[in-house]
């Protein structure tokens, strides 16, 4: 019997200000240790932006979509993080900056709802966001679990970053202590 084990690693490259990535994909069979050939995936040969342009918006208009493609999950991203902006999707916090701009773009979810599987993303794993402005692509490079009065999660930041805020413990009853916080930075932008 044969078994194949497929081994993907995504990489990403900065070359003269403009990232490139390329999938690898190899497989190797038992008995004859045979490679396969690579695979392009994606190619991300735009440069990184550091301003978008966003027309003004108001409190609870959707202002995009959040795709995490490791999870299988789309939602509509709606401006502010009251409860009825969480009940229509993941919540833009509005003292942030937008997607794809220079700073820290924070959005927050449930985590009974749209943020139920944020705890199996790893470093590497890509998070799409899509608006009037473009496409961006973003690269997880963290998590981490604060106390829910911690703000250090909402400061600017130097670099086009995103951060992902829900409840934590993902299981717990009531109020959750804490709060699960995943981390990535603009790969590229549209």
């Amino acid at each position: 019997m044969r078994r194949a084990i497929l081994v993907l690693a995504a990489l990403v490259f900065t070359i003269g200000g403009a990232s490139t990535g390329v999938a690898l994909v190899q497989i190797y069979q038992e008995n004859n240790f045979q490679a396969s050939t690579k695979i392009e995936i994606a190619k991300l040969d735009r440069p990184a932006i550091t301003s978008a342009v966003y027309t003004p918006v108001k409190l609870g208009e959707v202002i995009g979509i959040i795709t995490i493609p490791k999870l299988s999950e789309t939602y509509p991203i709606v401006q502010g993080t009251d409860d009825k902006s969480l009940k229509a999707g993941v919540g833009h916090y509005v003292n942030s900056v937008m997607p794809g701009v220079k700073d820290n773009t924070v959005l927050a979810g449930h985590r009974d709802t749209v943020f139920s599987k944020i705890g199996k993303l790893k470093i590497g794993d890509f998070i799409v966001i899509k608006t009037s402005s473009g496409t961006f692509n973003y690269s997880v490079t963290g998590t981490r679990i604060v106390q829910a009065n911690d703000k250090t999660v909402i400061v600017p930041t130097p670099t086009a970053t995103l951060t992902l805020s829900t409840c934590y413990p993902f299981y717990y009853i009531g109020s959750a202590p804490d709060r699960y916080i995943v981390s990535a930075k603009l790969v590229n932008g549209a």
